[in-house]
C-alpha cells in the first residue's frame, strides 16, 4: 500500500508539473484598441480571433481591451501594460520623435511598428440647424474635439489651427469620447463633433439616423497642414455610406492611417505569429469591415514611422514583401 501510495503521489506530482509547464508555455497578450463603436475595437478583435484559432500551435492567447485611443495605447505598450496597440500614424510619428504628448518624456525608442491598417478620415459631423457646412463655420459653436489621450483630439486641433480657429478661444470645446458624441449631438447639447475614423462608422451612422438633421461638413483650406506633416493626406468620405446624412455629394477632408504597434520587448515569436496570421488570412481579414476595402498587403507597410519589429520583418522577408 505504501508503494502504491508513493507511486500515486509521484504520478500526481508529474501531472501537476506537466500542467504547469503547459500553462507556462501559453503567452497572454492584450491588444489595446479604442471605443467599441469605432473600427479599432473590431480590428483588434479580428486579429485576436485569428491568433486564438492557432492557440495550440503558437501558444498565444490574445485578448482585446477597449481604451482611450492612440496616446493611451502608445503609453500602455511602452509601460508593458499592453503588448500591442492600434495607433494613428500621426501619433506613431510623434511618439517616435518625442513630440506632442511625448515632448517631456522624449522619443519612445522602444516603440516598434508591425503594420498599418485602414485609412482614417478626420470627420466633422454637424447639426444642420447649427448652420455648419465647413470647418470654417465652427466659430462660436459648441464642438467636441475628442478626449485627452485620443489621436483625433490632436487632428481636430491641427485642422482648426490650419483655418485660423483657436479651440480654446473661438469654440465652446468639449472633451468627450467620440463614441458618446452622437447622442449629445442628437440631444442638442453640442453643435458638432470631430471623429477620426474609418468608414462606415457605427457612431456616425447613429448620429445621422436621429430626429435632428445632420450633415458631414467639409474640411477645406488645410493645404498648409498637409505640407507640414507627412502623415496627413487628402481624403474623401463617400456620402453613400450615410444615407441618413443631409449630403448629396462626397465630402472633402483629410486623414491618417491606423497602425498596429508593439514594443521592442515583445518577443519575435509572438510578433511573427500575429503578423503571419493577418497576412496569410488577408482576404478573410479584408472582409471583416468595409473600412478595409482598399487594403493591399503592400499598403499595409505604409505610414510606419517606428522601426519595424524584427518578428514582423522576418515574415515580410519570407513573404517577399521586403528585402
Amino acid at each position: 500500500m505504501k508503494k502504491g501510495l508513493f507511486l500515486g503521489v509521484a504520478l500526481a506530482a508529474v501531472m501537476l508539473m506537466s500542467s504547469g509547464q503547459a500553462q507556462a508555455k501559453t503567452q497572454f497578450v492584450t491588444i489595446g484598441t479604442g471605443g467599441i463603436t469605432g473600427v479599432y475595437y473590431p480590428t483588434g478583435g479580428a486579429i485576436a480571433k485569428m491568433v486564438n484559432k492557432k492557440k495550440k500551435e503558437y501558444g498565444i492567447r490574445a485578448t482585446v481591451e477597449s481604451t482611450g485611443g492612440s496616446v493611451f495605447n502608445v503609453n500602455a505598450v511602452m509601460n508593458g501594460d499592453l503588448e500591442f496597440g492600434i495607433v494613428q500614424s500621426d501619433r506613431q510619428f510623434q511618439a517616435v520623435q518625442g513630440l506632442a504628448e511625448w515632448k517631456d518624456s522624449g522619443p519612445q525608442e522602444d516603440l516598434r511598428a508591425v503594420f498599418s491598417i485602414h485609412p482614417e478620415s478626420v470627420t466633422l459631423v454637424a447639426a444642420v440647424d447649427a448652420g455648419i457646412n465647413d470647418i470654417k463655420d465652427l466659430k462660436g459653436k459648441k464642438v467636441n474635439i475628442g478626449n485627452p489621450g485620443s489621436g483625433q483630439r490632436q487632428n481636430s486641433i491641427d485642422a482648426l489651427d490650419a483655418v485660423g480657429i483657436n479651440y480654446e478661444k473661438d469654440l465652446k470645446a468639449e472633451s468627450i469620447k467620440a463614441s458618446e458624441a452622437a447622442s449629445l449631438l442628437q440631444d442638442g447639447r453640442i453643435d458638432a463633433f470631430f471623429y477620426t475614423v474609418g468608414h462606415p462608422s457605427g457612431s456616425i451612422k447613429e448620429a445621422t439616423s436621429g430626429a435632428r438633421k445632420v450633415r458631414l461638413a467639409t474640411i477645406t483650406g488645410v493645404e498648409t497642414l498637409l505640407k507640414k506633416y507627412p502623415y496627413y493626406a487628402k481624403a474623401t468620405i463617400l456620402h453613400s455610406l450615410y444615407p441618413g446624412a443631409q449630403n448629396d455629394q462626397d465630402v472633402e477632408t483629410f486623414g491618417v492611417k491606423a497602425t498596429f504597434v508593439t514594443s521592442a520587448k515583445v518577443s519575435d515569436d509572438v510578433v511573427y505569429a500575429i503578423t503571419k496570421e493577418v497576412f496569410d488570412n488577408f482576404d478573410d481579414f479584408k472582409k471583416l469591415h468595409p473600412a478595409y476595402a482598399t487594403l493591399t498587403k503592400e499598403n499595409m507597410l505604409e505610414g510606419l514611422s517606428a522601426p519595424i519589429h524584427p518578428g514582423a520583418m522576418k515574415y515580410y522577408k519570407e513573404a517577399g514583401l521586403m528585402k
